[in-house]
């Protein structure tokens, strides 16, 4: 497949087997160039929305990456794993009490974590601790120690409830691990757990509608789906400023701008995408003490 015009979002419905880097993998061989990236790991268990980026739109890797995900997560009571999924092995059994599931319980457990904002991550993920992966680690013998992370969880909803298990809805901030969610509402409730499935069903903007399947009979005929364009995404996930023409030429040139330079200027001193009055993507930038630098300029397209 080389030769693609590669360059822009491609969403895609990642499957249960294979890692994201092994998507990653994919994407670069069939569109031919090492310009791919994701925004936001899913575990080789895990399902649903991944964002490849292309080209260009690598450069806005950072700000898509930082946007909240949404999942649906089933949690199985009574076995917990080393790895807090059901790829794991066991660590602790317990048979469920005789009144279970505990309804009162589990709304109490649901509110605490509602207002969590710092969260211990799993051991077996691919943080780094002295520049290798935790999960090499652990997996090596160490005992290893991870600090919590902050965390932000904008809603969760039980969904279904069975005897051992319990299928909930979340959304939820940037670093936030499911899996550390399982194994925090088991602890909570005096049993083991771990989780036994997930999708995710939205990265920022975008929802499993958006997304293409993965592998999709495109890549046997050669006619790939069409990409989001950087344009779009930076308006997907960034506040949106608007360039005069001298603005344009001052912005491409790596100059400090000033409010004159805007026809629409930036709000407050959050990063901003620029655009031509044309509409093209021109740079990203911040505002300093009433002026504004460019933080990463892109292609004319």
């Amino acid at each position: 497949m080389a030769g693609l015009n590669a360059d822009g979002v491609l969403v895609v419905d990642k499957p249960v087997g294979p890692t994201s880097h092994d998507i990653v993998a994919q994407a670069r061989r069939w569109y031919g160039t090492r310009s791919v990236g994701h925004a936001g790991t899913l575990d080789p268990a895990a399902s649903g929305v991944l964002v490849l980026m292309f080209g260009e739109a690598k450069k806005l890797s950072s700000y898509l990456t930082a946007q909240s995900k949404a999942y649906i997560a089933d949690v199985c009571f009574g076995r917990a794993t080393d790895s807090l999924d059901a790829s794991g092995a066991t660590i602790a059994e317990q048979p469920l009490p005789s009144d279970w599931p505990p309804a009162d319980e589990l709304a109490a457990a649901l509110e605490a974590e509602r207002s969590r904002t710092a969260q211990l991550p799993p051991v077996v993920s691919a943080i780094k601790l002295g520049g290798r992966p935790a999960h090499r680690r652990v997996r090596a013998g160490e005992s290893v120690e991870l600090a919590p992370r902050p965390v932000q969880v904008e809603a969760i909803e039980l969904l279904e409830l069975q005897s051992n298990f319990a299928r909930f809805s979340l959304s939820v901030s940037k670093g936030y691990y499911v899996r550390a969610f399982a194994r925090d509402l088991g602890e909570h409730l005096g049993v083991p757990a771990h989780l036994s499935g997930l999708r995710r069903t939205r990265s920022g903007a975008w929802t499993l509608t958006d997304a293409v399947s993965w592998p999709s009979p495109w890549q046997a005929v050669g006619n790939p789906p069409p990409m989001i364009a950087a344009v779009d995404a930076a308006a997907a996930c960034l506040p949106s400023a608007s360039l005069t023409l001298d603005g344009v030429l001052r912005a491409r040139q790596g100059k400090t701008l000033l409010e004159s330079d805007f026809s629409t200027p930036p709000a407050g001193q959050q990063v901003h995408a620029w655009f031509s009055p044309e509409r093209h993507l021109v740079a990203l930038g911040h505002s300093e003490h009433g002026v504004f630098r460019v933080l990463r300029g892109f292609r004319e397209s």
